[in-house]
């Protein structure tokens, strides 16, 4: 087994993300994808950054992640985006003041 670090562009804070979502090789995470990696990332508490999304998914293809541009970053985004929104799902009322102050620093919710 392989350290998730051995992934192009990942390094040892992203290695403990993934290994509090139970990710705790590269061929785990590679068999798992990008989006499926880093939403369980997000629900084990990881902070979302849309530059690590794209980090990891270019990473996975062997790639810098200052490689996308044009439209295969802005549906980047558009992947990025539907990701957050999962991971929100369970958590506190959207209106609530607790998950308010969480969004606004930028934290997950309880789940």
């Amino acid at each position: 087994m392989s350290p998730v670090t051995t992934i192009r562009n990942l390094g040892p804070a992203m290695e403990r993300a993934f290994a509090r979502a139970g990710i705790t090789s590269a061929e785990a995470l590679r068999e798992m994808g990008c989006d499926a990696a880093y939403l369980a990332a997000m629900r084990s508490g990881m902070a979302a950054h849309f530059a690590g999304y794209m980090a990891l998914c270019l990473g996975l293809q062997g790639r810098p992640w200052t490689d996308a541009a044009g439209p295969e970053k802005a549906a980047m985004w558009q992947r990025y985006d539907a990701l957050r929104e999962q991971a929100k799902a369970g958590r506190e009322t959207p209106g609530s003041e607790l998950q308010q102050f969480l969004d606004r620093i930028g934290l997950p919710g309880p789940l």
